[in-house]
């Protein structure tokens, strides 16, 4: 039997995957992260981005986080996201809307939200947007 590691996958909303999985891929702060099973020991931060979970089938789930924290160990992953969601229950209009509200308050510095808070929406956006895209092009082929 191949060898597998238990992946969390969890926010404030609640569990939204656990299970077994081959591989890992997460969007860490300092750069996308793979972790298979018997991975050293780790905690760090995540950016917006896609989670990746390659499962012991082959086949792979794709997930968005907006940012959050993740704990490797040797047996298992937990992700603990600001906010999650499955990649295809990623609403396109809205996440347009968070992109133009997040550009408009960069050009408005008056603007109530201030910048960290409108670039960080605006990288919570561009991420969501580019994982619907990525499905698109997946669906097609």
């Amino acid at each position: 039997m191949a060898q597998t590691i238990n992946v969390d996958i969890v926010s404030a909303e609640g569990q939204i995957f656990a299970g077994e999985a081959a591989m890992v891929f997460v969007p860490a702060v300092q750069g996308d992260i793979g972790v298979a099973p018997r991975h050293a020991p780790l905690l760090t931060l995540l950016r917006a981005g896609e989670v990746r979970v390659k499962l012991p089938s082959g086949d792979e789930q794709s997930f968005y986080v907006s940012g959050g924290a993740l704990e490797i160990q040797p047996a298992r992953v937990t992700v603990l996201a600001d906010t999650a969601a499955r990649a295809a229950d990623l609403d396109e209009a809205l996440a347009v809307a968070a992109r133009q509200r997040a550009e408009e308050a960069l050009k408005d510095r008056g603007a109530a939200m201030d910048m960290a808070e409108a670039q960080a929406e605006l990288a919570r956006a561009v991420a969501q947007l580019r994982m619907i895209q990525k499905l698109r092009k997946g669906t097609q082929a």
